[in-house]
């Protein structure tokens, strides 16, 4: 692992968070009920950010996991670092942030988190970090806005009340895949968890926002 077991991960403010956020991540956007702000820090300065919050959609959500309070499960929906962290950084981190959360939020029994395979990746680091992957569908929920060419969330379509508006934009092309990482191991996942091959056999494949299969990236040594 070398250097990255160095990395300090620690709570920082959300404006700091926040401003690393729409620097490095692809969408350039945070989500506004972030809750939990984590900085990754190497030689003293902050190359990477994690922020976790309540699901944006709870209620669909939920009962993924039998037997689920409403506040025990957490979504991790946003995660930016720079190029400046060594190999295996973003999994380390992972795993830092989660012992934390063990830690500090015992009620948290697991976390969520969504890879989009229209814009960015499949969800390698989560693969890397123990996630269970639980869904593969194609994208819906990720549309262009012809008026401004900015990307929309169906959630934010929701809040800004232009559903209607929305419906008739055109979709992303690509997948949006689903994880699901078990803090308690006593929890049980009620749907069916899918191999990772099956990310190849739904052409779900795509790393740093170039479609490419998950095979051709183990043959290239990716």
């Amino acid at each position: 692992m070398g250097r990255a077991k160095e990395i300090l991960v620690k709570v920082i403010n959300s404006k700091i968070a926040n401003d690393f956020i729409k620097k490095n991540h692809y969408s350039k956007k945070v989500v506004p009920n972030s809750t939990l702000h984590l900085g990754c820090f190497l030689d003293n300065k902050l190359h990477g950010v994690m922020q976790y919050g309540p699901s944006i959609n709870k209620k669909g959500t939920i009962n993924l996991v039998e037997g689920t309070g409403w506040n025990e499960f957490i979504e991790l929906n946003r995660m930016a670092f720079d190029d400046y962290l060594p190999k295996y950084s973003e999994s380390r981190c992972i795993a830092v942030s989660i012992r934390l959360i063990k830690k500090n939020a015992p009620q948290i029994k697991w976390i969520i988190s969504f890879a989009d395979g229209t814009k960015c990746g499949d969800g390698t680091i989560y693969r890397a970090s123990g996630f269970k992957l639980v869904g593969i569908v194609d994208n819906t929920a990720l549309r262009l806005n012809p008026k401004t060419g900015e990307a929309i969330h169906v959630i934010q379509a929701h809040h800004l009340k232009i559903t209607n508006e929305f419906k008739k934009w055109k979709p992303f092309k690509g997948k949006q895949l689903k994880y699901i990482y078990l803090i308690d191991k006593n929890m049980k996942i009620t749907k069916e968890v899918m191999p990772f091959s099956e990310i190849d056999v739904q052409k779900a494949g795509m790393y740093k926002g170039k479609k490419i299969t998950v095979k051709e990236r183990k043959n290239k040594n990716i």
